[in-house]
Order: structure tokens, then sequence, then C-alpha cells
């Protein structure tokens, strides 16, 4: 490069290692969200969260109605909302678990 030119190269590190983390959406909010679609008393689901040592344990509570509905044939539908929870909950030491409440 000559004098007065401009660098146009990108000052960020390409290998990875400091790439901005994607904020992180409440899991709570997203559990009622999904759970709220699936069932037929919407206003009966209530998400808590108890946080433990090694786990936040997300609560979920349906009217018993709709249990089936959120378990799903053979724990599909719970496997997969498990599955989102975990692909979705922010990365920490502590392991993020979703209970269905009966």
């Amino acid at each position: 490069m000559g004098p007065g030119e401009e660098d146009d190269r990108d000052d960020r590190d390409d290998r990875g290692g400091n790439r901005p983390q994607a904020v992180s959406p409440d899991v709570a909010e997203l559990i009622r969200y999904m759970a709220v679609n699936l069932v037929d008393k919407p206003d009966e689901v209530r998400v808590e969260l108890v946080e433990e040592r090694q786990a936040n344990v997300y609560e979920l509570e349906v009217a018993e109605a709709d249990l089936g509905k959120v378990i799903g044939r053979g724990g599909k539908t719970a496997r997969a909302l498990r599955t989102v929870v975990q692909a979705c909950a922010p990365r920490s030491r502590k392991r993020t678990l979703v209970e269905i409440l009966e």
C-alpha cells in the first residue's frame, strides 16, 4: 500500500474465535409460545423457572385435557419442544431442562 491509500481489509478475526454472540431468547417465553400454540386452553399455560445448582429447570403446566397434545404420541412433541429449547438456550455451565407437570 502506498501513501494515502486506505486499507479496505476488515479488522475482524475471521478464525471464528471472536464471533458476536447472538442475543439469547427468553427461554420461558419460547416454551410458553410453543405450548400456547399446541393446546386448546392457552389461558391455562404456565411456565416457571426453577434454578437449581446444576440446571435451569423450566416447569411447564397445562390443562389436564391438553397434556396429551403437549406430550404427543410416544413423547415426540415433548422431545421436539425440548430439542428446540436446547438449541435456543444460552450456553452456560448449567443444563437447561423442560419438565411437563401433570
